[in-house]
């Protein structure tokens, strides 16, 4: 099961740093195509070069719509990388006060912790959905672009989905732990006994 769970946070954050490149590569572009776009609509290049200059400026510009997936794309990228975090641990941790505490407290606030994650990553979830479903309902679309803005919550409702699903799994790995004291999951935290 610890595989099948490591194995599909890997592919939810594989496809989610995909996106991240694509948007990457996606605001170099346009950026460059501002840049390009001023140049071309400068003093000297109008002044010196008009025909080509006109000519270059039709063809060189921004992006139209890059906010737009951009915003949809890093929200989509950061539900995307939170079951791998979730899985291996990944969380900032302040442990200075916990490292002195036996293994079977550390054991106990792990597993509130993750129950924690849990609970709160099903909330998130369960209000993407809805969220998913009102934008479904009402038709809104993008500015520019005009796709529809439930696409976007869609996607990013699936990622939120592993996500809970994920914190779920580590909730039940981590209560077992702190009934049983067996660790099911080493992944560097745990205090040997």
């Amino acid at each position: 099961m610890h595989n099948y769970m490591t194995g599909l946070a890997r592919i939810m954050a594989m496809i989610g740093g995909a996106v991240l490149m694509f948007l990457i590569l996606l605001t170099c572009i346009s950026v460059a195509g501002r840049v390009l776009d001023g140049v071309f609509h400068g003093i000297w290049m109008e002044t010196n070069l008009p025909q080509f200059a006109e000519w270059m400026a039709a063809r060189v510009g921004p992006v139209n719509g890059d906010f737009e997936l951009v915003e949809a794309g890093v929200a989509f990228a950061i539900f995307s990388f939170i079951p791998h975090c979730q899985i291996t641990a990944g969380h900032a941790a302040v442990d200075v006060f916990v490292n002195s505490l036996s293994p079977r407290v550390n054991r106990i606030l792990r597993m509130g912790t993750e129950i924690a994650f849990a609970l709160v990553l099903m909330l998130i979830a369960w209000r993407l959905a809805e969220g998913t479903l009102s934008k479904y309902k009402n038709g809104e679309t993008s500015f520019l672009l005009e796709f529809p803005i439930w696409w976007a919550y869609g996607a990013s409702l699936m990622s939120a989905l592993v996500a809970a699903v994920v914190g779920l799994y580590m909730a039940a790995v981590r209560s077992y732990e702190a009934i049983t004291g067996v660790i099911l999951v080493w992944d560097g935290v745990e205090v040997q006994p």
